[in-house]
């Protein structure tokens, strides 16, 4: 009986956290791909195949316009796969392109002008900038932020914010010069900090007070047991109904407000990159589709609201990391499109046949290397030698 226990349980687990994962992905790749189709069609190209996942088709349909919109097996990403594409990673066949009649080639991509090209490639990443923007506007619209005054109730022995002078009722008015209008706001700067030194500017009775506090990095384990190294000044706000409100914004005000946390999470995420080669940050926070799925779930858990939330987050990376100029990413022919223009010709074929094989190394390796972060962190290797010691 407990075997079988067991086994139903790992079950209603395995879906808990594999229909929130599908769901964070799917929305994602859509809109990522839906950016390409949506702008290809503007600029006359035809498109073959839109698909969802890659493998063998689960199910699908032809639209008026002859495309093939489709739901593969293998649900880990998507393509919009153009007429005279090769593959579905737009690689061209050259062979077939050129044997292609001048009169038939209005529809087809590789014939388009330099700027065409580029709209269409750069689609996909602005179109899930674009839907980060809209889900956060939504929840500043609907739901509201949760903002409490970033005030000092009390400032833990031994902290980085108890040997920079610290004190209860300290109200924090700027860090670094920019103004701090909430508690929350405060956490997001020190945490972010890279556990470099602060400047803060505080309120003390009627005194404006300047102190220096450089956050110190300790490990956090989560509601849901994950560990994460993150800086921390070492003050406390004590959240109650009297100090606490929650905010709706307007739907105006809601859209930079969107725009502005899309903003935030880039330029986080462009740091922690730049950190780990600078080795402020390490590499082992990467995850893939698995660390995904399982962040999926346990966010899945708190509410409807905050995976929709996780779906914004994810959507600004997969944007941010098909923006690098990594051949193989919609980056890759953005910076072949460069060169086309400096050149005023395309690079060679040989050329582009290495670049496309180099970054698909280089897409390989970091997603071996994510996928063994994610074992590693899920602590399989650790469950495997268990059985066998």
């Amino acid at each position: 009986m407990d075997l079988l226990a067991d086994i139903g349980g790992f079950g209603e687990s395995l879906w808990g956290y594999l229909i929130p994962f599908l769901f964070v992905l799917t929305v994602v790749v859509f809109f990522h791909e839906l950016g390409h189709f949506t702008v290809a069609r503007w600029c006359g190209v035809k498109v073959d195949v839109f698909s969802i996942g890659f493998g063998r088709e689960i199910f699908g349909w032809n639209d008026k316009h002859g495309t093939r919109w489709k739901v593969s097996w293998i649900p880990l990403g998507g393509y919009v796969k153009f007429a005279g594409d090769e593959n579905a990673a737009s690689v061209p066949d050259k062979q077939r392109l050129a044997d292609i009649p001048q009169d038939e080639r209005a529809g087809l991509f590789h014939f388009k002008s330099l700027p065409q090209r580029a709209a269409v490639v750069a689609a996909g990443p602005i179109a899930n900038f674009i839907l980060a923007i809209v889900i956060f506007a939504g929840i500043f619209t609907f739901v509201g932020r949760t903002i409490a005054t970033p005030v000092v109730d009390e400032v833990k022995p031994g902290s980085a914010a108890a040997e920079a002078g610290f004190v209860s009722g300290d109200r924090i008015a700027a860090i670094d010069g920019s103004p701090i209008s909430s508690f929350e706001e405060m956490q997001r700067v020190v945490s972010t900090s890279g556990g470099e030194e602060l400047v803060f500017e505080v309120v003390r009775g009627d005194e404006l007070v300047t102190l220096y506090a450089t956050p110190q990095v300790q490990e956090i384990t989560d509601r849901f047991g994950n560990v994460h190294r993150i800086p921390m000044l070492g003050i406390v706000r004590k959240i109650d109904s009297e100090n606490v409100e929650i905010v709706r914004s307007n739907p105006v005000a809601a859209v930079w407000l969107g725009a502005k946390e899309t903003w935030f999470v880039t330029e986080r995420t462009l740091s922690y990159i730049g950190g780990i080669f600078t080795g402020t940050e390490d590499a082992d926070q990467l995850g893939g589709p698995l660390r995904i799925a399982q962040v999926s779930g346990q966010v899945a858990t708190i509410g409807f609201t905050a995976l929709v939330g996780m779906v914004a987050m994810l959507s600004v990376s997969i944007g941010l990391l098909n923006l690098f100029p990594v051949p193989m990413l919609d980056g890759g022919h953005l910076l072949y499109y460069a060169v086309e223009a400096i050149r005023g010709k395309p690079l060679g074929e040989q050329a582009q046949e290495y670049g496309f094989r180099i970054g698909l190394a280089l897409v390989m390796m970091l997603m071996v290397f994510a996928t063994w972060n994610d074992l590693v962190h899920l602590q399989v290797f650790s469950f495997l030698s268990g059985l066998f010691s």
